[in-house]
């Protein structure tokens, strides 16, 4: 690939715009001209400090009385801080090209996809220019942080309008040692858990007067962590259960604690519910006397896609390009594909090697990005079909 790849130059100048979330930086501007230009109708739908677009292409010969099948791509043009610049061998927000990679923040997650997408779009229409069906892009500046202004209320905004979505794919970077190796075609739930455990603050001289928090609840901990929550299914693993911190104390040696904060979360497959989970933590704590406060809040619901039309069109797509068979998984944490699925009865996720996501010096093969842009092309190929559902 040469430096005048449309796919590398547009990753670039989206990599040069510093789109910390929940500052889009200027992407949305940049994308929503190149959509413009070939007729997409844009509509910003901002909410709060988030930038949202929903773009949407229709055929211009298109009878608006037939409903026509709509394949929308969805992405975020928010990345995560790059923490300490020093850290970067280049500044993060200044892609750099060496030794065949394109470096900077947001290179895998996800801007290349970003611009794949507008590439893909552009060259299908100009081969193309009245398919069979109609084409959105979704994009946010709002799934690397809380993610509640950003694609669940695009969602919101397009389900009271009574507005469906036939496939979506979103641009996750989703392949793990090649590009092409595998797609999510679901994700599990996240369900978080703040829990106070009280005691009474003493001496440890005169553990009599006191009430150790810690000690109470060393038990329910460990059968909370030993207990199997469900054995998954046939697309998703066992729910898992993680403490990811915990704290007590007040700094002296000579001081039993009067409180003990745990948090928690639950990354749980479609076998278990939100409130199953819930009332066996509790029912685990209740059994054990602590007194205590929980607090739980739920990220996200799990949803799945099952093999099908749109996964089928996505591994063709893939091995035309790529020559290789694409796995489907259900595996890693959450999207914007969990709010999708409400309007949407097919939801997959595809794009570039992962690994180097969220980290320092992240990067992209160049040579992944134009085969990413075809990948998405040729997906838009094999999509005319079936009618938007009721």
């Amino acid at each position: 690939m040469n430096a005048a790849s449309p796919v590398l130059e547009l990753a670039r100048a989206l990599i040069a715009r510093p789109s910390i979330t929940p500052d889009d930086a200027g992407c949305l501007e940049l994308l929503g001209a190149r959509l413009a230009a070939l007729g997409f109708q844009l509509e910003r739908l901002d909410r709060g400090p988030v930038s949202n677009l929903w773009a949407r292409w229709t055929p211009q010969t298109h009878d608006a009385s037939v409903a026509l099948p709509l394949l929308c791509f969805a992405g975020h043009t928010d990345v995560v801080p790059p923490g300490a610049p020093a850290d970067w061998r280049s500044d993060p927000f200044q892609p750099e090209i060496r030794d065949g990679m394109l470096y900077g923040r947001g290179a895998a997650d996800m801007k290349s996809s970003l611009a794949a997408f507008v590439v893909a779009v552009e060259r299908r229409l100009a081969r193309h220019p009245e398919p069979a069906g109609s084409i959105a892009l979704l994009l946010t500046s709002d799934e690397e942080g809380a993610a509640v202004d950003g694609t669940a209320h695009v969602v919101d905004v397009l389900k009271a309008r009574g507005e469906r979505i036939d496939w979506c794919l979103v641009g996750e970077p989703t392949s793990v040692a090649q590009l092409g190796d595998t797609i999510k075609n679901g994700r599990r739930g996240s369900l978080s858990g703040h829990l106070v455990i009280s005691g009474i603050q003493g001496h440890v001289a005169y553990p009599q007067l006191a009430r150790n928090p810690v000690h109470q609840a060393v038990p329910a901990l460990a059968e909370l962590v030993a207990e199997e929550w469900d054995r998954g299914n046939a697309h998703f693993p066992p729910t898992s259960f993680q403490i990811a911190a915990i704290q007590a104390g007040s700094g002296a040696d000579n001081v039993i604690p009067g409180r003990l904060e745990v948090r928690c979360n639950f990354r749980f497959a479609t076998a278990s519910t939100v409130a199953q989970l819930q009332d066996r933590v509790h029912a685990i704590l209740d059994r054990h006397g602590l007194e205590y406060a929980l607090h739980w809040n739920c990220g996200g619901q799990p949803y799945l896609t099952p093999p099908g039309h749109l996964s089928n069109a996505l591994q063709a797509a893939i091995h035309g390009v790529t020559g290789r068979t694409a796995e489907l998984s259900t595996s890693g944490g959450t999207s914007d594909g969990r709010y999708i699925a409400g309007i949407c009865g097919e939801v997959v996720e595809f794009g570039p090697i992962n690994a180097s996501i969220h980290k320092t010096d992240e990067c992209i093969a160049i040579a992944d990005l134009e085969p990413l842009a075809r990948c998405y092309e040729a997906l838009l190929d094999r999509l005319p079909g079936r009618q938007n559902e009721p």
